[in-house]
């Protein structure tokens, strides 16, 4: 069994948003996400794939479909397939969110 902590997944890089990745399979990953102060993940699709966002620290902006919310700690949000999707982090603070995508991409 392998055993994780949350809290070793803090890579943060100052030229983009850094994917940390945490678990993968062929059928699905889990990433956490670290957003420096105004990066983002540009709105795209995943044809055959839903993603699933939970907010670990900090606050960002998540675009599904034609919504935005502004979602914190605890909270999250799914984009199913096909559904544009993507995140800004608007603050000032660092945002870390936890990612989920199956079936996997690769």
């Amino acid at each position: 069994m392998q055993i994780i902590s949350l809290s070793d997944y803090q890579q943060f890089t100052a030229e983009k948003m850094k994917k940390n990745k945490i678990f993968q399979t062929e059928r699905f990953f889990c990433d956490v996400y670290c957003f420096e102060p105004g990066q983002e993940q540009k709105g795209h699709v995943h044809g055959e794939q839903d993603k699933v966002y939970l907010v670990l620290e900090g606050q960002g902006t998540f675009k599904v479909g034609t919504e935005e919310r502004v979602l914190g700690p605890g909270q999250g949000t799914m984009a199913s397939a096909g559904e544009e999707h993507g995140v800004v982090n608007h603050t000032r603070a660092r945002l870390r969110v936890l990612v989920f995508v199956a079936p996997n991409p690769s």
